[in-house]
């Protein structure tokens, strides 16, 4: 109201005086009204601007526009890791399996018991390629970068014992060692276009040194705590510095958390501390947040979360087992702690929990090959089995609530169990969806959209199928192959074995241990499937391994004749 006080007082209105004024010139007056009007205008336009911009801010009640989004992702972590049965029986119920009692997870169990889970979900064999499609949304076969990301030179150029140089040279000459790259589309890049607070925490992976993605900040996230191009971590111990000083090439020092160095605190805790702080800085800015929970683990190096030591002693097991039980059971605390959270802030109800790993798990228990750390499943991380890329899987609401705006857009069943298949870079297509965030048209997606699913309904457009193209060498007998799988038939290919050695057939559905090949029984399924495979590479424009300057393509094994 200043300016009309002000105004009127330009305008020769004198209300403190009765006295007789001096005449003002017409001209002078006309001008003065005409500012007062000018005036009036600007202030209600502003008026209704300042309504409208306060009626559009999110409330920091949790009933936001858009919905928070927490991906918590944990390293190495397989199928069976957990105390929540992920398999299923004939009748598609959750059946219980032995190592389902050996872990602790009481917070998956809460999770879980919330919303769904799947039985028949897939990341990539290693954690760059699962890390690089779950932020674009494409297969590993298309964004090319097929291996973990060695953060010091191309993977191709390691000269080691395990991977002499002439083997790592049999590497696509082209597959992708620089993974994510400023220029590149990304998940947060995409959700900070609709509004979001978009937050890293924990490992980055993306890229190595001295690239732009070696700093999630340049990838789409605006906050960054401890992600930088190292896979694993020099210590799961604040006292060691969280690995400062490490000589390990692999496992070096976890970034930007020297405050807690010289103390008690567990790596697994004090990224967790970090993310609830981050949390509530959202919450202040009154905006949505999309927080990436990345673990460190339960990557080695096993080291044992003394908070959880005493629940694994004694039991039979390894001391390596132990320790890995313990880094499961720490991780899990600290999605209790984050449900707590919103909770407490008063956000669970808006709050949607996504939970995954990153490929099979790495338990030290037995061989690669062997039915041992993922029974019933065989393999572990890095296998071209199904227990090194099965991996748990849950979406549910922090606090499930029906009449939530948010969630009658996504209704999750609770206790609900899935057995079609779902992918690790079905997640991009499905946030952007649900957040209503549009997608370039000139980004190729392999994705799918999973929401029908999460709602307990079907999708007959759902194709479940998983494309796995790993044109690298491992560890055991896995090297150089890719894999595809196609409802509950499984094929695999192999790069440099001979002859009818290339080609296994598994039918997942009879034979979930991958005991008994079927390439020889049945021929016609096996040239059908190795098609399909093939046109899924060709599509994808996927690199394949060399040897002695030959490209090795996957060969369609003949028809056989009558």
């Amino acid at each position: 109201m200043k300016y009309w006080i002000s105004g009127m007082q330009l305008a020769g209105v004198d209300r403190h005086t009765s006295t007789k004024r001096k005449r003002v010139d017409p001209t002078t007056r006309f001008t003065r009204l005409r500012f007062v009007l000018v005036c009036l205008i600007c202030t209600l336009f502003s008026s209704q601007g300042s309504a409208e911009r306060a009626a559009a801010k999110p409330p920091l009640d949790g009933t936001s526009r858009s919905p928070n989004i927490v991906l918590f992702l944990v390293d190495d972590m397989g199928l069976m890791d957990t105390s929540v049965p992920m398999l299923t029986d004939e009748d598609g119920k959750s059946k219980h399996h032995p190592l389902n009692d050996w872990y602790r997870t009481p917070n998956m169990e809460r999770l879980a018991a919330r919303g769904v889970r799947f039985s028949n979900f897939y990341s990539h064999s290693v954690c760059s390629p699962t890390r690089v499609s779950i932020m674009s949304g494409q297969n590993s076969a298309r964004h090319r970068c097929t291996d973990y990301i060695f953060p010091w030179k191309n993977n191709r150029l390691i000269d080691t014992r395990q991977y002499p140089l002439a083997v790592c040279q049999q590497v696509p000459p082209k597959w992708n060692w620089a993974g994510l790259t400023q220029s590149d589309l990304t998940l947060p890049s995409l959700l900070k276009q609709v509004g979001y607070k978009t937050i890293h925490v924990g490992k980055g992976h993306f890229a190595p040194f001295e690239h732009t993605g070696t700093d999630p900040q340049n990838l789409g996230f605006d906050v960054n705590i401890a992600g930088s191009s190292i896979g694993a971590p020099g210590s799961y111990y604040a006292k060691n510095g969280f690995g400062k000083g490490s000589k390990n090439v692999h496992a070096r020092p976890v970034p930007g958390l020297d405050k807690y160095h010289g103390t008690d605190t567990f790596l697994t805790e004090a990224i967790t501390l970090e993310a609830k702080a981050e949390v509530d800085r959202a919450l202040a800015s009154e905006k949505p947040f999309f927080l990436y929970m990345s673990h460190y683990a339960v990557h080695s190096p096993f080291n044992s979360d003394p908070r959880f030591a005493a629940n694994y002693r004694d039991k039979g097991t390894p001391p390596g087992a132990q320790a890995y039980a313990t880094l499961i059971e720490g991780m899990d605390k600290s999605l209790g702690d984050l449900m707590d959270h919103v909770e407490a802030k008063g956000v669970a109800e808006n709050t949607l929990f996504i939970f995954l790993g990153d490929n099979g798990g790495d338990c030290p228990l037995a061989g690669t090959d062997d039915i041992s750390s993922s029974a019933p499943l065989r393999g572990r991380k890095g296998s071209k089995w199904e227990g090194g890329v099965r991996v748990p899987f849950i979406a549910a609401w922090a606090k499930p609530d029906p009449e939530n705006k948010e969630q009658k857009k996504l209704p999750i069943p609770a206790g609900s169990i899935r057995q079609e298949i779902g992918v690790c870079y079905d997640l991009f297509p499905t946030i952007a969806k649900l957040v209503e965030a549009p997608v370039p048209t000139d980004h190729p997606v392999d994705g799918q959209n999973l929401s029908q699913l999460f709602s307990g309904q079907s999708d007959q457009k759902h194709r479940n199928e998983f494309l796995n193209h790993y044109p690298h060498p491992r560890r055991g007998q896995s090297h150089f192959f890719t894999t595809w799988r196609n409802g509950n038939w499984k094929v695999r290919y192999e790069y440099f074995a001979e002859g009818d050695d290339r080609y296994a057939l598994y039918d997942l559905a009879r034979d979930p241990s991958e005991s008994n090949n079927l390439a020889a029984e049945q021929p016609v399924k096996l040239r059908s499937m190795m098609q399909q495979m093939v046109q899924e590479l060709e599509s994808s424009d996927a690199v394949y391994p060399v040897k002695d300057g030959q490209t090795l393509e996957p060969l369609i094994p003949q028809e056989k004749r009558s």
